[in-house]
């Protein structure tokens, strides 16, 4: 890329990389850049001479809204194509009480595997820059007004990338720009162990959500490869583990799928992997991908496997599905990481 893009960058790096002598200048372009400005000529309290500058060398957006999807429920996915010519897919969320959510990526595509979700057969071509992850917030912020949360639940592994997502909460906590509180961000891993620990030790302490599907070993293996690597023993240590470090209870989400994980044993080993940690249990029944060989449980299923939770005292939420007519919905994101626009 021949110019900077700027909106990765904290006010310091963008005086030092400009050469700006005045350190102010520094604030006053993040803080408008955290507004969503688009044109320079909109940084008002510049000169004529620093736009230029800016115009010249640095760009606000890398990367571009290639499709705009809205889905009857108020959900709205953006396509974005990258400076790269990769792809990727960012929601909106809105909840019943009108808040509003960014489902953010930050890997075109996703090495993971999981054998329930679109983005898991894409494979990966690249982790996003810190940049190219507050595009995706700013852009929705453009197209939708202020966001109240971001999430960490779009495309990718996040904890493959913690490098890139530490720098753009950064730039987004930051109270000199779009100030973004901490308790207004969720990271979501696929139970990569390692991840958690770093994240525990070394921050943010953000929400935690741990997307385990079901406690059975040997299923997990079946639809989750990263179990191979980071058993449930494990992954549940280092749930635990966050927890007490972090002083958040920790999402488990799972995905419920047709006579695979809604039996009354899956249930039960269920409320035995949360025994003695503060968790809350998300319960995600599945949504549909044409190319996936798996089914929608039924509304038995679903209802019975929430009576078990419940009477044996889990704290459960049952997701309402949202943006499964544009593709937004939980696991259905499939942009190509090359785009075809």
């Amino acid at each position: 890329m021949d110019k900077i893009p700027l909106s990765g960058l904290l006010p310091e790096e963008i005086t030092e990389v400009l050469g700006l002598p005045q350190k102010f200048r520094g604030v006053q372009i993040f803080k408008w850049i955290g507004s969503g400005v688009t044109d320079y000529n909109q940084m008002t309290n510049l000169s004529k001479d620093i736009r230029i500058q800016l115009e010249e060398t640095t760009t606000l957006r890398s990367s571009k809204v290639s499709q705009v999807l809205k889905d009857p429920d108020g959900t709205i996915k953006l396509q974005i194509t990258l400076n790269d010519g990769c792809a990727v897919e960012t929601v909106l969320l809105t909840d019943k009480e009108g808040r509003k959510t960014a489902c953010v990526s930050c890997q075109a595509g996703c090495p993971m595997k999981c054998a329930f979700c679109m983005t898991g057969t894409l494979g990966v071509k690249r982790n996003l820059e810190p940049h190219e992850i507050v595009e995706q917030f700013l852009f929705l912020e453009q197209e939708c007004g202020k966001l109240d949360n971001i999430v960490f639940m779009g495309m990718g592994e996040p904890m493959l990338n913690l490098a890139g997502i530490r720098k753009a909460l950064k730039v987004l906590n930051d109270e000199r720009g779009r100030n973004l509180s901490s308790r207004r961000i969720t990271i979501s891993t696929c139970g990569v162990i390692n991840g958690i620990y770093d994240l525990a030790d070394n921050g943010p302490h953000v929400r935690l959500a741990v997307s385990l599907t079901t406690a059975d070993e040997v299923l997990r293996t079946e639809l989750m490869p990263v179990n191979l690597t980071n058993p449930l023993n494990k992954l549940r240590d280092a749930i635990a583990y966050y927890a007490e470090k972090s002083g958040k209870r920790v999402t488990l989400e799972a995905a419920l799928l047709h006579d695979k994980n809604t039996s009354k044993e899956s249930a039960e080993r269920l409320i035995q992997f949360t025994k003695g940690i503060d968790v809350n249990v998300n319960l995600i029944p599945w949504n549909p991908v044409p190319q996936l060989n798996f089914e929608e449980p039924t509304a038995n299923e679903v209802h019975n496997f929430v009576r078990i939770l419940e009477n044996a005292g889990v704290n459960v939420t049952l997701r309402k599905r949202r943006g499964r007519k544009i593709g937004g919905a939980c696991g259905q994101l499939g942009k190509n990481t090359k785009s075809t626009q």
